[in-house]
């Protein structure tokens, strides 16, 4: 069969689209923070997985003090399980801060975390914060609260709040919970240690909307040894229901885009 040369296919010469971009960029989390580097680019790979690759939020880090949680912050876990958060937030947020709750019985302190300081940082806060309590979670979700709101953030916030076990006042963290649905606010519980969790399984599957008007939480334990989960599979685990949530709380008007 003869081929007619004089057709051509078109050609588009429109830009193709761009991939969608990380709030801080690789060339400035690697000057200001080079140790970053490796998680920075771990965590874009999941959040691309995840479909949320150039999406905004404002990130906060939970952090557990009640008595049980000592060895954990002496085996560095929960100084990783920071830098691993300040990396994800590099993606997510311009600022290149991360705020931190550390509570028990009730709030032991609030901190910052950022690209230009963040070494080393969590156990000389832990330590300079006193006794370690029980645990209560609806208090430092309440302090999340109030510091997003009086922000003034136009992006939602993805809290990262790790824990070792369940609330001395479980009711009290399941209404703080539900309330809090309404709000732009996804909560990813990370559990450390053995226990099994029941609490925050129950949590994770607390029925909408006859108790919350979104799924607003996930939940994902990290194990005895946190550290030797790999960066990767703590990403993916974190981000596993942000996109769905995403995806719930603009269709009910509780995140703008």
């Amino acid at each position: 069969m003869a081929i007619d040369y004089r057709k051509r296919p078109a050609i588009d010469y429109r830009k193709p689209a761009e991939a969608p971009s990380a709030a801080i960029s690789l060339e400035k989390v690697a000057a200001r923070a080079p140790g970053l580097v490796s998680l920075y680019k771990t965590a874009a790979v999941s959040l691309a997985k995840r479909g949320v690759a150039g999406r905004r939020a404002a990130v906060y880090l939970v952090l557990d003090r009640s008595g049980s949680m000592r060895p954990y912050y002496r085996d560095g876990s929960v100084q990783h399980l920071a830098e691993q958060t300040l990396a994800l937030a590099a993606n997510l947020d311009d600022d290149g801060v991360v705020p931190v709750v550390f509570f028990s019985t009730g709030v032991d302190g609030t901190a910052e975390i950022g690209l230009d300081d963040y070494r080393d940082r969590i156990n000389p806060l832990h330590d300079s914060m006193g006794h370690m309590g029980r645990t209560n979670y609806h208090l430092a979700m309440r302090a999340v609260i109030d510091h997003y709101q009086s922000c003034g953030a136009g992006d939602p916030a993805f809290v990262v709040f790790q824990t070792d076990g369940s609330p001395t006042s479980k009711a009290a963290a399941q209404s703080m919970l539900c309330s809090a649905a309404r709000l732009p606010i996804f909560w990813q519980f990370v559990g450390f240690g053995d226990d099994e969790f029941r609490f925050l399984r129950k949590l994770d599957d607390l029925p909408v909307p006859s108790r919350r008007v979104v799924d607003n939480a996930g939940f994902f334990a990290a194990g005895p040894s946190p550290k030797a989960l790999s960066d990767a599979d703590l990403y993916d685990q974190l981000l596993h229901e942000f996109p769905s949530w995403l995806s719930a709380a603009r269709d009910a008007g509780i995140v703008k885009d």
